[in-house]
């Protein structure tokens, strides 16, 4: 799995540069790079740089990304998780060319509704992340890091289980209200609202159980 999924995050990263290069010549000079909450373009680029600006990022991030095993200290290995970890870096990957197609599709067909994509995609990937976030040892680089997981394994186990099930479940409700047919701002508080609790929680639950298990001996 970790081959096949290194395989596929190289092969996105080419797969967007070379979408770009494809419809390059049908890129109006000027193309949208930044939406407002209301869903209007209010930033644009160049084509020169714009179309190849995800692309770009990507192709940056991943060497950082290749990087990060071999960083990591002797006691916080990545390799206890290969797996999971080029999992979650292809989800990341999927998104940021998701982002991508979107940005092309606005440039090349016109207006669309952004602000319901993105959240489409945000919560896709925040379920997909969550629903292997219980495998994740730990680490210094992926997951729910504050210095009560650190310090404890059975705190870092414990809170990345109920992390991953608030990722999902947020994720899951995420999916119902982009679907619906709900106001869009009604529907970006809600949305934000979910993954905000999902990612605090956890961060909340890990200081009360490590001083829970502090003060009964057991860490």
């Amino acid at each position: 799995m970790k081959r096949t999924c290194i395989v596929l995050t190289v092969l996105l990263v080419l797969g967007s540069v070379a979408v770009s290069a494809w419809l390059y010549p049908r890129l109006p000079q000027q193309i949208p790079t930044h939406w407002n909450l209301a869903g209007e373009v209010d930033g644009y680029g160049d084509k020169q740089w714009a179309a190849f600006l995800m692309p770009g990022i990507m192709a940056v991030l991943l060497p950082f990304l290749m990087a990060i095993p071999w960083l990591s200290p002797k006691q916080f290995k990545i390799d206890s998780f290969s797996a999971t970890y080029w999992y979650i870096v292809l989800v990341t990957s999927l998104l940021l060319t998701y982002i991508h197609g979107l940005t092309m599709w606005a440039a090349v067909k016109g207006p669309i509704d952004i602000t319901r994509a993105m959240l489409l995609g945000l919560v896709a990937m925040f379920g997909l992340i969550g629903r292997v976030l219980g495998r994740v040892r730990r680490n210094f680089f992926v997951g729910v890091r504050t210095p009560w997981t650190i310090a404890s394994e059975r705190v870092w186990d414990d809170t990345h289980q109920l992390a991953a099930r608030l990722m999902v479940g947020a994720s899951l409700l995420g999916l119902v209200l982009v679907l619906l047919p709900v106001p869009i701002p009604a529907m970006t508080t809600a949305v934000v609202g979910l993954i905000l609790v999902a990612a605090l929680v956890p961060v909340a639950y890990s200081l009360v159980l490590y001083k829970r298990l502090e003060r009964r001996g057991e860490l």
